[in-house]
């Protein structure tokens, strides 16, 4: 028995001695081979200085952006979205209490901070009333009252997955808001999940084109005979990438999307940086007359503002033509950025931030009377309560939101949207990353997400007394400038 035990143990040293020494050697060639590799390759001068170990480097520069995302950011420091935001919607997205203690973590002194300015006598909760349905398009003869406030922003079945749409779209029927398609059209999944729809008309029209990149009038005819399509809305630009078109790669054109899209299986979807057709304010108003006599329901254009002076010669030409020519409603997006994939250029330098343009855009619709016909979407990082209230304060009617919405769904800010290797299954193709996203759970979170964000929004409204947040106006918050001082923003930005 002994002499048994006394072989076996031999031959188990034997065997993981050689398994060991055949490790080493593998290992020790594999090493030298990388050294003579990188010792003689050309194109990285750190690999070919110091062959083998200069390696490290590229390794290490690729999981920065992970270990200081878990490891050494602080709650308020990350870009595009911090962890105490997205903290916050992942607590709502779950239903988890969102109640804090022994102060803010965040700094009031930092410029650009909103402050809400309480009064003495807050609503009383019997007082307070619910947000109203408000009416888009009251010209058509389908005008549409949109139930919220709160809605999800453009985000395309290409770019998203289709367990990703699918939980959207159950998600806001359940919650009682939209849903905007995104420039890639409808899809089966959008309209399975049985919420309102905006459809959005990009600049390559997918959906409603033609073969020779036109709008098709009997696509759009029937895009509009779905009684889920609620409105359209025709993409000037995105904050994104204003003044380039949608990018989608080549390896997310599935069969399926290139048949929605009406483009070539695999081949990258690069869409025109503006409407061939539309050149001006005439032929943009056209298109918005266009569209909705077609469809019989609201339209109205999304853009992001950069140069303000053309703002003036088309709320000019919307008098001259009659009210009813106006747009039913502009989307204006802010320059922050967004979910789509953009050349870093135009991500971070052109056009203006949300807190600029919105007060310029409101601002000028007042001067020409035109402000109760042309309802005002605000677009652009508003994840939160305190951002979403801020754009309601400077003269929003409703506020969309994509990445809070990705942010519910379990979005972890891994920056690979524009790749086919989202983790969490969002924006990939990938069967096996797609599995991960159970549509019928996470439809559960993007109802929690919108309904404890509106629940906090009309919490700051009725701290501020008044009963509901669109009765926020500008003098109901402030916000820091240089000196770490606050100033009103109706004194900031004066209404007209």
């Amino acid at each position: 028995m002994n002499d048994t035990v006394t072989n076996f143990a031999i031959n188990f040293i034997a065997f993981f001695g050689a398994l060991f020494f055949l490790i080493v050697v593998g290992g020790a060639i594999a090493a030298a081979v990388i050294y003579q590799i990188d010792k003689h390759q050309t194109k990285q001068a750190i690999r070919r200085n110091y062959p083998l170990v200069g390696r490290f480097r590229y390794i290490f520069e690729h999981l920065g952006e992970f270990f200081r995302q878990y490891f050494f950011a602080m709650d308020r420091e990350e870009m595009p979205f911090n962890r105490a935001q997205r903290s916050w919607v992942y607590r709502a997205a779950k239903n988890v209490d969102n109640m804090i203690a022994f102060g803010s973590s965040r700094d009031l002194r930092v410029p650009g901070t909103y402050l809400f300015l309480s009064c003495p006598f807050p609503t009383l909760k019997e007082d307070a009333s619910a947000t109203q349905p408000l009416r888009i398009g009251p010209f058509c003869r389908e005008p549409y009252d949109a139930p919220s406030f709160f809605n999800i922003s453009g985000m395309s079945f290409g770019a998203l997955s289709k367990p990703a749409v699918l939980a959207l779209a159950n998600g806001a029927r359940e919650a009682g808001c939209w849903m905007n398609t995104g420039e890639g059209g409808v899809s089966p999944y959008h309209l399975e999940g049985g919420c309102d729809i905006v459809y959005q008309i990009g600049t390559a029209k997918y959906g409603v084109r033609n073969d020779e990149g036109g709008l098709d009038e009997d696509k759009l005819l029937e895009k509009a005979a779905l009684p889920q399509v609620k409105m359209f809305e025709i993409k000037l630009s995105q904050g994104a990438k204003p003044g380039k078109g949608g990018i989608l790669p080549g390896e997310k054109v599935s069969e399926e999307i290139a048949a929605i899209r009406g483009i070539p299986v695999g081949t990258a979807s690069m869409s025109p940086n503006r409407h061939p057709d539309i050149a001006n304010i005439d032929d943009l108003l056209d298109m918005v007359g266009r569209v909705r006599e077609i469809s019989g329901k609201p339209c109205g254009f999304k853009l992001v503002l950069g140069s303000a002076d053309w703002l003036d010669e088309f709320c000019e030409a919307i008098k001259s033509r009659g009210i009813e020519s106006a747009p039913d409603f502009i989307t204006l997006d802010s320059a922050d950025g967004g979910t789509g994939a953009a050349p870093m250029p135009l991500m971070d330098s052109v056009g203006l931030p949300l807190r600029e343009s919105l007060p310029i855009l409101v601002n000028k619709l007042v001067e020409y009377e035109l402000r109760e016909r042309i309802r005002i979407v605000a677009s652009g990082k508003l994840i939160n309560p305190t951002d979403v209230a801020g754009a309601i304060c400077m003269g929003a009617d409703f506020v969309v939101s994509a990445r809070g919405f990705m942010f519910a769904l379990g979005c972890i800010q891994a920056l690979q949207c524009n790749k086919n290797t989202c983790p969490t299954g969002i924006t990939t193709h990938d069967p096996d990353l797609q599995r991960g996203l159970v549509p019928e759970d996470k439809a559960e979170r993007v109802k929690n997400y919108h309904e404890h964000l509106v629940r906090e929004v009309e919490m700051i409204a009725h701290s501020c007394g008044v009963s509901e947040p669109r009765q926020l106006k500008r003098k109901h918050a402030a916000i820091v400038v240089e000196g770490s001082r606050s100033v009103p923003l109706n004194i900031l930005y004066p209404e007209y």
